[in-house]
């Protein structure tokens, strides 16, 4: 046995004092968030941010990433430069300081960055703490200084290498695998990162160069029109139901607001928020603000053209959401975010602040395009009397379900176990399947859901065409969550939920029927990775006693060119019904044989953009869509 540590045990030596970036290395996810490759884009976020608050003061206009393998990176300014004079408290050049101690830099006093996103004081230490090798070049004062780091330590002096005219700083660094297991920048998150940062920058250039393969490539990104540009962006492929967009951009009370939306035909709001340019991906109270300026201007227009008569028929946030389109940026001196990642601006002044801005230029956005005010106006109604019948059709929902003592759907085969940890549901198309796994289950742990045909494309449906729909309200009473904002996780019946379809045409079309109200009601379901797709064989193989199920064409073929002069015999599996228990167990139910695939989204704008592509009304971007992919497209059944 381990010796009893007593209270006298802990004294003095058991304190320990970690010296310069050593906390950092010791506890790296406290600073960066996590250590996977999330961890690993956010170094290269620190010192693109570090470049933006440099622009953002009016000392740059280009910054520019270049990516030299996808273990290293750079990021370069045209600013002033980092000072390399000598540091009065530490006799270290300010640059040495700044990339060497915590909490150190120019972004406290107030003087040099009147706004800026990394107060902290930690974004590049953080990146020299855990980089294997930086090395940072300064020009300023017409020289060009250089000096390299490791792990957070110097590895020599400050040298001059050179003479220029310009002025700038280039930090180039790579990831240390010490800290990292996977380094590995991905070329799409860069690119959109600064796009994006390009959007909320305006008239700043942002470039990114690839230099990972023999032809180096290019993409720059200038937009004069910012947050207006952006959301043109964001709604492409989308139609406007109103004419102009709305956009204000003013100071308030030492705060800069600029804010811009629009509405268009979908169902599914977009909304985002930044804060000195770091996008809070949890919102905050500058976006409180922009809500509550929307419903209030909105009520007070519609009262003033007797949109409005009575009291209950005010609209409320949940009216003003269908098809709304909004970013809402704030700069704010002193920015309270809520951790290290800066998911959440917690400053209260931020809420008044973007109120006073926004309020009153909605309603003279409305005066000045009062057919904008109308179009818009009679879709946030018409969504205020659908969100009503979707009201009376849940409550009929859970009056059934109370009167009926919480009687599950005929349809489901339950499983015994009630523990939804182990519980879990295959929904599987038609009455064939669903009879054929229900003789292959285990019913232990175990449920069948059979749908017949194809669900609802709730893509272009309200939430009270939704509920009426039968087959979609016997999938909200087997789940027990319920649906859309009132879905609970909580209540949750089953941890894993499978879909189970036929490999062809109709399957495929009914998955992403299903993945689509997934995704738009069931949202937390995938969030929580609770979201799966069964991978059943699709041909059966037989030579001699010897069978073998091969889940592919690839597959398949390989296995033929193996066989050369054998006896076999080959079997095509159209359906989920056209196996026997025994063999749909084996394959495709058995958690020890089974092959699932876990239904993920790692980003939600385009998620929300391929399913408005795929399942939406328009017929131009799905066309475009068709043609870009059409040469990629494998087992595509005729």
């Amino acid at each position: 046995m381990e010796k009893e540590i007593k209270k006298s045990d802990y004294s003095a030596k058991d304190i320990q004092i970690l010296e310069g970036l050593e906390p950092v290395r010791k506890r790296p996810a406290m600073y960066i968030g996590s250590t996977g490759p999330e961890g690993v884009h956010h170094l290269l976020v620190e010192i693109v941010g570090n470049a933006t608050d440099e622009a953002l003061a009016g000392f740059a206009n280009k910054i520019q990433v270049t990516l030299f393998s996808e273990k290293k990176v750079s990021v370069e300014d045209n600013g002033r430069g980092i000072p390399v004079d000598i540091h009065e408290k530490t006799k270290k050049s300010a640059l040495e300081t700044i990339i060497t101690y915590l909490h150190s830099g120019a972004k406290f006093g107030g003087n040099v960055y009147k706004v800026s996103g990394g107060l902290h004081g930690v974004g590049l230490s953080v990146v020299c703490a855990l980089s294997k090798y930086l090395k940072a070049r300064v020009k300023r004062d017409g020289k060009i200084y250089e000096q390299e780091y490791s792990q957070g330590k110097v590895l020599g002096p400050l040298k001059v290498v050179g003479k220029t005219s310009e002025t700038g700083t280039i930090i180039l660094f790579e990831p240390d695998p010490e800290i990292f297991k996977e380094i590995k920048f991905d070329k799409k998150k860069i690119i959109n990162y600064l796009r994006e940062q390009a959007f909320l920058s305006k008239k700043i250039n942002y470039a990114f160069i690839d230099k990972t393969s023999k032809e180096e490539k290019k993409i720059n990104f200038y937009f004069e029109n910012g947050l207006v540009s952006y959301l043109k962006y964001l709604i492409r492929g989308q139609k406007m139901i109103h004419e102009n967009i709305f956009y204000v951009c003013q100071k308030v009370d030492q705060i800069f607001v600029e804010a811009a939306f629009c509405y268009t035909d979908e169902f599914e709001p977009y909304e985002e928020s930044f804060a000195n340019n770091i996008n809070t991906k949890e919102g905050g109270y500058h976006l409180t603000g922009f809500r509550s300026a929307l419903t209030k201007s909105f009520n007070e227009w519609a009262r003033k053209k007797e949109m409005i008569k009575k009291e209950e028929d005010a609209l409320t946030r949940d009216d003003l959401k269908e098809g709304l389109n909004a970013l809402v940026a704030v700069r704010i001196s002193n920015p309270e975010f809520e951790g290290q990642t800066k998911a959440k601006l917690g400053n209260p002044e931020a809420k008044s602040a973007v109120e006073k801005a926004v309020l009153p230029a909605i309603l003279e956005f409305f005066e000045r395009y009062p057919q904008d005010a109308k179009a818009i106006l009679e879709k946030c109604f018409l969504a205020q009397k659908a969100r009503k019948a979707a009201k009376a059709a849940k409550d009929a929902i859970v009056r059934k379900s109370v009167l009926t003592g919480l009687t599950l759907p005929g349809k489901l085969a339950d499983c015994i176990t009630k523990n939804p940890e182990e519980a879990e549901l295959f929904i599987v198309e038609g009455e064939s399947a669903g009879g054929s796994c229900k003789l292959a289950r285990d019913r232990r742990f175990q449920a069948i859901l059979p749908l017949r045909g194809k669900i609802l494309n709730v893509e272009r449906a309200r939430i009270d065409k939704i509920l009426s729909s039968k087959e979609i309200k016997v999938l909200v009473l087997a789940l027990g969550g319920g649906i859309g904002e009132d879905f609970d996780i909580e209540r949750l019946r089953y941890h894993k939920i499978i879909i189970a379809v036929d490999a062809d045409v109709d399957g495929n079309h009914i998955k992403t029927l299903l993945l689509t109200l997934f995704w738009r009601y069931f949202r937390p379901v995938i969030e929580k990775g609770y979201l799966y797709i069964a991978h059943p064989p699709l041909y059966r193989l037989q030579i001699g006693k010897e069978i073998k199920y091969l889940f592919s064409e690839e597959e398949k073929e390989k296995e033929l060119k193996s066989l050369k002069n054998k006896n076999f015999s080959l079997q095509r599996y159209k359906g989920l019904g056209e196996m026997n228990p025994e063999q749909l167990w084996e394959t495709t139910m058995d958690p020890k044989n089974r092959i699932l695939i876990r239904v993920t989204v790692e980003d939600a704008k385009e998620a929300d953009k391929i399913f408005d592509i795929l399942m939406g009304d328009e017929v131009s971007p799905r066309k475009k869509f068709i043609q870009n992919w059409a040469k990629t497209v494998k087992n595509l059944d005729i």
